[in-house]
């Protein structure tokens, strides 16, 4: 039987080292569980960065998946194929809009979110050429392109990778009055997370998301907002901008919306923003695949019926009681957060966040820690209340609480 050993002295020999995964090697998986090499098991509680929302092999997605590979996959965007505008006229029914432009990942979404805002500017906004503005905020986390990484805060994101893409401005994540002194007449659009996942999970204070939509609107200013971890249910509403009433010009979307099964992006919008696009002036050979409509279509219905939604929002009530508590004992510093989904601050006394993780991992439950002791919680939303507590327990184990 070849070893965990074995599989990661290969992985670690013949691939590029931009990763630092756990040291377990998963060979099989269903709903909130994990299965390695070695028949050991493991509690799921990061849901592959919010891309398992609806857990590993959900049948509903995979069924769609393999009805659809035995009738076609991909054509490229050269001809149409059937399940294409099914898929974006649900999308854009889903979102509340009027099109979509589909692509793969979430950061080609956020590439395409960036060309979609400044052309906009041009043709409908009428700012000068080469002067368009895009506004972002502190600690952002929207991928990791040339032209996203010009505009990240993260040194380890940015390093080496320069000369940078210029026509942004950053400021501070939840200060109104720093995002209003930089819109200007050649802005034209704000992006922002409405739940900042890279960061630590961290939700803006109340009113500011607002705040920023009226200030989009007196500015004629797009507000385009990075849904890629936050929506499709993670946070209790379909869209994070739900719990403060918001609703964007544009939405990007990812992650979750390929059910875990394959990549599926996409940008959302009105007919007037999106409607600035000509054939020839951006695409993708995979985007709007048949196979990604497909499963992507399955994922659109699940959500429509609202499970999912509410199912995150009384799941994620007993995440946060149970993390309060542990903040009350002072070895968890802060918790933050919405539905399922929580950025845990671990008094630095019980170790760096790697420590920590691979504590949890000898136990059997699965995290990933961001920005040193900070751990990020995010299960499937189908896991079970009696295994998110007994991973919850494993933490407070951990902790010696």
């Amino acid at each position: 039987m070849t070893t965990t050993d074995d599989l990661i002295a290969a992985a670690e020999k013949h691939s590029a080292h931009t990763y630092h995964p756990l040291p377990v090697v998963v060979a099989g998986a269903e709903g909130a569980w994990l299965t390695d090499v070695e028949g050991r098991r493991y509690l799921d509680l990061l849901a592959g960065y919010s891309a398992l929302n609806f857990g590993h092999g959900n049948r509903r997605l995979v069924e769609a998946a393999k009805a659809q590979l035995d009738r076609v996959t991909l054509t490229s965007r050269a001809f149409h194929h059937d399940r294409f505008g099914a898929f974006c006229t649900e999308l854009a029914r889903l979102c509340g809009m009027e099109m979509v432009l589909p692509m793969n990942t979430g950061a080609e979404a956020v590439e395409t979110a960036v060309k979609t805002a400044r052309k906009w500017g041009y043709r409908v906004k009428g700012v000068p050429a080469e002067m368009a503005k895009i506004v972002v905020a502190g600690g952002n986390f929207h991928g990791r392109t040339t032209t996203v990484i010009s505009f990240s805060t993260d040194p380890r994101a940015r390093a080496d990778y320069g000369p940078y893409t210029p026509g942004f401005e950053i400021v501070p994540y939840g200060d109104l009055t720093a995002m209003r002194r930089a819109l200007t007449e050649n802005t034209v659009a704000v992006l922002i997370e409405p739940v900042q996942g890279e960061a630590g999970v961290v939700v803006p204070p109340a009113g500011y998301l607002p705040g920023v939509r009226e200030l989009t609107r007196e500015r004629n200013v797009l507000l385009v907002a990075d849904e890629i971890q936050s929506g499709l249910g993670r946070t209790g509403r379909t869209f994070a901008c739900e719990h403060e009433g918001v609703v964007p010009d544009v939405y990007v979307l990812g992650k979750a919306l390929g059910g875990g099964i394959v990549p599926v992006s996409a940008v959302v919008s009105s007919a007037e923003v999106l409607g600035v696009f000509r054939p020839g002036e951006h695409g993708s050979t995979f985007g709007g695949n048949p196979l990604a409509c497909a499963v992507a279509l399955e994922v659109i219905a699940m959500l429509r019926s609202g499970e999912y939604q509410a199912r995150a929002a009384e799941l994620g009530g007993r995440l946060h009681r149970e993390l309060a508590e542990l903040a009350g004992t002072g070895r968890v510093t802060q918790v933050r957060g919405r539905g399922l989904w929580a950025g845990v601050d671990v008094h630095p006394r019980y170790g760096t966040g790697r420590e920590l993780c691979e504590k949890l991992m000898h136990r059997g439950v699965l995290v990933k820690e961001t920005h040193g002791t900070t751990l990020r919680i995010a299960p499937p939303l189908v896991v079970s209340e009696e295994d998110l507590d007994w991973g919850l327990a494993q933490l407070r184990a951990v902790l010696g609480a």
